[in-house]
């Protein structure tokens, strides 16, 4: 590799078509936004930055437990030991494996104030999130703002991926122009319009997870962010992967067609709800205790307090009556009581921080 000193660590990569020089250096002049740093964006983190993505920005609420080490590759004991934010973990972590890139971690939680700064000169969004909510929030941005996002999931032995090129308003972006035409796709609110009611999706926190089958997800992922970044728009896959690692279940489901066929309100009428904090959930600090209530918007639905509690039952004692589901947890060395209301209201007892109460009820509740 004479005469290319700073490409070299990257030699094998560009030996691969569609890469080379040049598509090496796009990725080194290119920013990718993780939001969450969690199983998939460890894992996402960790690729991206091998792979000499220029800029990589980490953006995480949470601390690290011991829990997460099973699967959430960047962190170790010393981590949890020293209470360490995950994004500064991991920014730490990606400074050793490659000191060409420029890291910077956030420690905030992402919400419709905040996320349009976040996502500011990001050329891709790669999905490490543990909740539809914010996901729909990160699903309006990437489609007002024309950026691409790559969804993924993954919970108990399944996983899902799907990369978003979304429609934009003029029909301008560079993977709507391509030479071969189109490619943009439909966005997540195509395929899923509507999250599943609160307590009725498992979480890794009520149903488990398996190391390998997030591994996948998130090098699937970092697959098509490398493909997007590349200018490799002809090999972007147009389907949504449906994995199961338990029973030997691999599918490829072509959804390209989809967008014709509902009326998204997203990328079709350009009715950005979660952006504009007209969906979603909204938190209130309740006078006089460490307490905060969260109010679930346009939710529609009764909860199943049954299946909650079912779900619920296995980190604790439960009360249980019509209106109602209390429990006691702990979660990263801390108390709190987790109070489920019929109507989609959740108290959560223990802490004054709107985003720390939001990650309760992500982990043990869902959406």
């Amino acid at each position: 590799m004479a005469g290319l000193p700073d490409l070299a660590r990257y030699h094998r990569q560009m030996l691969l078509p569609g890469f080379g020089e040049g598509g090496q250096r796009k990725l080194l002049g290119s920013t990718a936004l993780i939001l969450g740093c969690g199983a998939l964006g460890t894992v996402s983190a960790n690729m991206l930055a091998r792979a000499g993505v220029g800029h990589l920005v980490i953006i995480d609420r949470d601390f690290i437990e011991l829990t997460n080490l099973q699967r959430q590759v960047l962190f170790d004991e010393e981590d949890v030991a020293d209470a360490i934010p995950k994004a500064e973990a991991a920014k730490r972590k990606i400074a050793r494996i490659n000191s060409q890139i420029k890291v910077t971690a956030i420690i905030d939680d992402i919400n419709f104030q905040n996320i349009g700064r976040f996502t500011a000169g990001a050329d891709i969004l790669i999905d490490g999130l543990d909740n539809f909510e914010t996901r729909y929030l990160v699903n309006d941005c990437a489609v007002k703002s024309g950026i691409p996002y790559v969804y993924g999931g993954a919970v108990g032995t399944t996983g899902l991926a799907y990369t978003i090129l979304p429609h934009t308003r003029n029909g301008d972006a560079f993977w709507e122009t391509a030479p071969g035409g189109n490619r943009a796709t439909p966005c997540l609110r195509c395929l899923f319009e509507e999250a599943p009611p609160p307590g009725e999706s498992p979480t890794c926190d009520t149903a488990g997870v398996l190391g390998p089958a997030v591994s996948i997800v998130a090098n699937f992922q970092v697959t098509e962010a490398l493909k997007i970044l590349t200018g490799n728009l002809d090999q972007v896959s147009p389907t949504l992967l449906n994995i199961d690692l338990w029973t030997n279940s691999l599918a490829q489901l072509n959804v390209s067609g989809i967008r014709n066929k509902v009326d998204c309100p997203c990328c079709k009428h350009r009715n950005f709800e979660y952006l504009e904090g007209k969906a979603g959930s909204r938190a209130t600090t309740l006078c006089g205790s460490d307490t905060i209530q969260l109010t679930h918007r346009q939710l529609g639905e009764k909860l199943n307090l049954e299946e909650i509690a079912r779900h619920l039952g296995r980190h604790g004692p439960l009360k249980v009556n019509e209106f109602m589901v209390r429990t006691k947890l702990f979660d990263n060395g801390r108390e709190f009581e987790l109070t489920l209301f019929a109507d989609g209201r959740a108290i959560v007892k223990g802490t004054r921080e709107p985003s720390v109460a939001r990650g309760v009820y992500s982990k043990y509740v869902g959406n």
